[in-house]
């Protein structure tokens, strides 16, 4: 349903505030993330213990998904950005300063809560300023950002690493963190009003949101869970077959960067196909593309075709830029929204942590290709499932829309 306000929307009058923080954000990550189970190996880490490193991240984001929640919903999607962002460049100085694998980890379990913190501010905020008619493509440009960086991130910590090694690239993400904090502390504080009467009567619980809303977490949410851990394979699953079959950190960076480019390339289509043809129609090719390329992977023992898997693998996921988001803002409710959605990042959070956990767990016992095929194998069942929710929510949609836009009887 369209009207007057929705018709003046215009994403670049938001983009400095809602996509600038991301972007900068992202390129300290997008440095990291290709590199940190390479970093853990040189400390000397094994196959296994580095895959459980990359996991940490993911674990990290876990923890901290219902209490970040609830911080929001009493300090404000401004203040959790900063606090965010200044947390995260401590963390990342830690990495960078650290001679230890245990020290590697610390730093970047502490990163993961950081950034799940971070990911829920930035959501609740898009929630508040993009129209509910162009809230996929809102959602899909606010995981593009995400993309951006990561797509400038490799680049630059490819230079980088030419220059003074791996652990520099810490030092590069502490800066961006910085930066990203800086651009936050310049957004509009929306939620004030609404933080002000909860105070007057009561804040709603976590517990008590996820009680009232158990089926839709549940249901809808196991579908996340799929979703968070297909996507979270690439960046412990693609870097430690690189590194098996011999690349170096740098080529594996420029992989990297060519697989976000395809993701940046993609992320507007996706959001469009959301808006107009259902949330289904990109939720689908990113578990399906997941399943197809880990079954592929043991035949990738070259630069070239890892970075053929790996654009398969950013196809998917480019189409699905903010897919969790937009599923997660379309179930959330008006009152206890910022708790619902530390719980909807939770779904997420346990497929992100999950998909580097089995990697982890089959590689420990079995070799790295087996792992490849039996993430794959799971994945491509896990698409059935998240078909048949997302339909499920598409419908729902459609039934509303047509709802609405009907005549009213007098």
């Amino acid at each position: 349903m369209s009207t007057s306000g929705d018709a003046a929307f215009r994403f670049r009058d938001i983009a400095l505030v809602a996509y600038g923080p991301s972007i900068v954000s992202a390129i300290g990550h997008g440095a990291i993330l290709p590199v940190l189970a390479i970093r853990a190996r040189e400390l000397g880490a094994d196959v296994s213990v580095a895959a459980a490193i990359v996991a940490l991240l993911g674990i990290g984001q876990l923890v901290a998904s219902l209490p970040s929640g609830a911080l929001i919903a009493r300090i404000g999607e401004r203040r959790a950005l900063v606090a965010a962002g200044l947390l995260d460049a401590c963390a990342m100085v830690f990495a960078a300063l650290t001679d230890s694998v245990v020290g590697l980890a610390v730093g970047v379990l502490l990163s993961g809560t950081c950034w799940t913190l971070f990911l829920i501010a930035r959501q609740g905020f898009m929630i508040d300023v993009v129209p509910v008619t162009h809230r996929a493509r809102g959602m899909s440009f606010l995981g593009g950002s995400y993309r951006i960086g990561v797509l400038v991130g490799p680049l630059v910590g490819a230079g980088i690493i030419q220059l003074s090694g791996i652990s520099s690239v810490f030092w590069l993400g502490a800066a961006m963190s910085v930066a990203a904090a800086l651009l936050a502390g310049l957004m509009p504080d929306l939620g004030e009003q609404r933080r002000a009467e909860a105070r007057v009567t009561g804040h709603v619980s976590v517990w008590t949101v996820i009680r009232d809303h158990r089926r839709v977490l549940a249901t809808l949410g196991s579908a996340v869970v799929i979703l968070g851990m297909s996507r979270s394979l690439r960046l412990s699953l693609l870097p430690l077959w690189a590194d098996h079959v011999g690349l170096s950190a740098s080529t594996t960076s420029l992989i990297f960067a060519g697989a976000a480019a395809l993701d940046v390339a993609l992320m507007w289509p996706g959001g469009w196909l959301m808006d107009t043809r259902g949330r289904m129609h990109v939720a689908v090719p990113v578990v399906a593309s997941m399943a197809v390329s880990c079954l592929l992977l043991p035949l990738a023992t070259a630069a070239w075709s890892v970075a053929l898997v790996m654009a398969l693998i950013a196809a998917g996921n480019g189409l699905g830029a903010g897919i969790v988001m937009t599923l997660g803002a379309d179930a959330a409710p008006t009152a206890g929204r910022s708790q619902f959605l530390g719980a909807w990042r939770l779904c997420g959070d346990i497929g992100n942590t999950g998909g580097p956990v089995l990697v982890s767990a089959v590689a420990a016992v079995a070799p790295l290709a087996t792992a490849c095929l039996v993430v794959g194998l799971l994945a491509l069942a896990g698409t059935g499932w998240v078909g048949y929710w997302t339909h499920r929510v598409d419908v729902a949609r459609t039934r509303s829309q047509d709802a609405a836009l009907s005549p009213r009887s007098p």
